[in-house]
């Protein structure tokens, strides 16, 4: 019997891996830059905090979430997304006390989803994502909009777009929800099953629906920008504002609606453009959340984040032809001609490695000859040959792989020459 992996997963192996860690290098320094510390919250949570955080309303929570019953009888989900536990930690260990606000957080790591798999799209896939918890300035709107280009950029992907959109208040969605109502009410029945249910239940989920995308009745659907309140209509223009000051251009698109309930005020996307990457384009999705705090049980707590798939980061690099620097280099390959010599080998393997020099042998028992191409597939910057004469002498001649060129250390000095040399 031979396994393969499950539906919807995928093996990343070396050669792959390092292209994963580069980007979590990026990450992990642009949001030192940016002031913003890594969370790391457990990959299953109570069901309802999903349900309540993300919304009942939501294909999240009604068709992908994988849900189960543990021996206690309480019923866990593994996290579909990575705000709902953010928030749960922010409110459980009272981060809204801490002095220092808004509390700026990130993470990175697996979210699950029972979806089709597709291209760039896995039922487990890594996410990164960000959350800046306690302030309603939109010129934290401006930052957390800034950092998720800034990730895109520092990777060498510049064919992208940043969409925008204002999803109002609480006055200007309830006017919003009114009017959609009322014009899609007269073809409701021509409408799919879940946006039948949607028109009850949370209206602005209609606009997000792919089965029914080119109805006629979308494209004259009324705009939410329309029904802003003159309070939401100003921060809005205040996030353009902020944008306009970083120099990045967006795209004002009224039928922008993010797939959570949780979204209010701005919501955006940032997609890539030109060719070679497929029909679906948008990398990044994000918007602010202000009322999430409230209804997983904390005080008064607004707050912005986005999330991105590393999945199709790395998939709109391959499709743009970028190659990523990785670093995987081997410093010294030493080739041992007996077992005397290999013993010798294993201790200055050893040594190599105790002075941060990366240092391979052989362990097959190899001829010299198989042993040196080994060296010339790893890419091996230096050889060195043990045998008889190497060991009596207490010296080797060190080749530099890319030349030919030889030059004989001592044994005691191997360590120095190489760090001197790399």
């Amino acid at each position: 019997m031979s396994f393969k992996v499950p539906k919807g997963t995928q093996d990343i192996l070396p050669g792959q891996t390092e292209k994963w860690q580069k980007v979590e290098r990026v990450i992990r320094d642009l949001c030192n830059v940016y002031r913003y510390n890594e969370i790391r919250t457990p990959m299953f949570e109570s069901t309802e905090l999903f349900q309540r955080g993300v919304g009942d309303t939501t294909d999240i929570v009604q068709k992908e979430m994988y849900t189960f019953e543990d021996k206690g009888g309480r019923s866990l989900t593994l996290r579909p997304e990575g705000t709902a536990s953010s928030v749960r930690a922010y409110v459980e260990h009272k981060m809204f006390g801490s002095a220092d606000q808004p509390v700026k957080l990130y993470y990175t790591g697996p979210m699950f989803r029972y979806e089709r798999q597709q291209a760039g799209r896995y039922r487990q896939f890594v996410q990164f994502g960000v959350e800046a918890i306690g302030s309603k300035d939109p010129a934290i709107d401006a930052e957390v909009m800034a950092l998720a280009m800034d990730v895109y950029k520092t990777l060498g992907l510049t064919e992208l777009k940043l969409v925008i959109n204002s999803l109002g208040d609480k006055e200007t969605r309830d006017a919003h929800r009114a009017a959609l109502v009322e014009h899609f009410a007269p073809v409701k029945d021509e409408l799919c099953a879940d946006c039948q249910s949607r028109l009850a239940k949370n209206p602005l989920r209609v606009l997000d629906c792919k089965v029914d995308a080119k109805h006629p009745a979308m494209a004259t659907a009324p705009a939410l920008t329309n029904y802003l309140t003159a309070d939401s209509a100003t921060y809005f223009a205040d996030v353009k504002k902020y944008l306009d000051i970083l120099g990045i251009p967006y795209e004002v698109d009224p039928n922008l609606v993010r797939g959570l309930d949780y979204y209010n005020h701005t919501a955006f996307e940032i997609m890539i453009t030109g060719d070679g990457f497929g029909t679906i384009t948008t990398l990044c999705g994000g918007g602010r959340y202000n009322g999430l705090v409230e209804d997983i049980g904390g005080p008064e707590s607004p707050g912005i984040g986005f999330a991105m798939s590393i999945e199709r980061l790395l998939l709109a690099l391959e499709a743009k032809g970028i190659e990523l620097e990785t670093e995987n280099n081997l410093d010294m390959y030493v080739v041992a001609m007996n077992e005397e010599a290999k013993a010798k080998a294993v201790e200055l393997v050893a040594n190599f490695r105790k002075a941060g020099i990366t240092a391979e042998m052989d362990y097959l028992n190899r001829k010299m000859k198989a042993q040196m191409k080994a060296a010339d597939r790893q890419a091996a910057k230096f050889v060195i040959v043990l045998g008889e004469s190497e060991l009596e002498q207490q010296a080797v001649n060190v080749k530099t792989m890319a030349t030919g060129d030889q030059q004989q250390v001592a044994f005691a000095d191997l360590a120095s020459f190489v760090q001197a040399n790399k």
